[in-house]
């Protein structure tokens, strides 16, 4: 029921996601008289509705949503998660109410302190999985280090890869930049066991020197939102002046299938879906701004996320982390 546009946009992504998926069914949950006129003729075998009879508003206090709307699409929702009933929850509502619903109903995983946000960022050579963006705005070293187990679990299971890199955000590459959580949670992670990698910079995001780098909530919000706007800003600059005149516009249509490949490898719809990673359980933020296809990705990306077996992965490198620890 969330995000800018709510079920005119849900409800066709969960229906494009079964049409591709024949292995994937999806629990629509909201308010069932907005849901059900969206679904033309009858129900596809492989969906259900579950009414929910509040909803949570997109600047609605998390605490207040907690206490106050225990039958939200939301709630609801996370409650089918850990029932079983569900395998995961995508939703493009309230970031802070989200995260304060799923940390309170799924809570964390063993040896975790606190859930992070860990998306997708294109690079030049692919992408990269960063967190956190925006959950935790003051991190400890410790913390830090848990996001990098956590992060380099979920690109291990994912992706396949037995080491993923990993690198912390840094205002240098040298060992002496930095303030003292940084610098002392890089010493964690080089202890770690994690094929560390050292400091990275804010270019080295987009370079693509890692595939899993980690920060505290505020610089990893910055940075995000920074990208944002830098995307946009240039798509507004292409636009203008190929439309400057008649002679542009001609470029422009020479130019139109570099456009339209340049346009699909920086489409963040593509890598729309963020982890709340670090629960008991699977919850993906969509973008509020999402259209269809847009959480259609997220919904994929929540059943690749099953498919991989994330919360064991990342239980099991935790664990040997405490094992590394104790024998330090």
């Amino acid at each position: 029921m969330g995000g800018d546009h709510g079920p005119i946009v849900t409800v066709p992504a969960a229906l494009e996601l079964l049409r591709k998926h024949e292995d994937v069914c999806a629990i629509l949950v909201g308010l069932e008289e907005k849901i059900r006129p969206l679904i033309p003729g009858e129900l596809p075998s492989r969906l259900r509705l579950h009414h929910a009879s509040e909803v949570v508003g997109m600047d609605e206090s998390p605490a207040l949503a907690i206490r106050n709307k225990k039958d939200s699409s939301m709630r609801v929702a996370l409650d089918l998660v850990k029932s079983g009933e569900a395998d995961a929850c995508v939703s493009a509502g309230n970031t802070g109410a989200l995260m304060a619903i799923s940390r309170f109903v799924l809570k964390t995983l063993p040896g975790i302190d606190r859930p992070a946000i860990c998306a997708i960022l294109p690079t030049v050579s692919g992408h990269v999985h960063v967190l956190d963006l925006g959950a935790n705005v003051d991190c400890s070293p410790e913390h830090l280090l848990q996001f990098g187990i956590m992060g380099a679990s979920l690109v291990g299971a994912l992706e396949h890869k037995d080491r993923p890199t990993v690198g912390i955000l840094n205002i240098g590459e040298e060992d002496i930049k930095g303030n003292d959580v940084v610098k002392r949670a890089a010493e964690l992670l080089k202890e770690s066991g994690l094929n560390f990698i050292g400091n990275v910079e804010g270019d080295g995001l987009y370079k693509g020197e890692a595939d899993v780098v980690v920060c505290d909530g505020f610089v990893g919000n910055v940075a995000l939102k920074t990208s944002e706007g830098l995307a946009q800003m240039l798509a507004t600059f292409l636009r203008q002046e190929f439309g400057r005149n008649l002679f542009t516009k001609m470029a422009a249509v020479v130019a139109l299938p570099v456009l339209k490949h340049f346009k699909r490898r920086v489409d963040h719809r593509r890598y729309n879906g963020a982890s709340l990673i670090g629960l008991k359980g699977i919850v993906l933020k969509s973008h509020g701004s999402a259209d269809s296809f847009s959480f259609c990705n997220a919904l994929e990306r929540a059943a690749d996320t099953v498919r991989s077996g994330v919360l064991q992965r990342i239980s099991e490198r935790v664990a040997q982390q405490h094992t590394i620890q104790e024998v330090n």
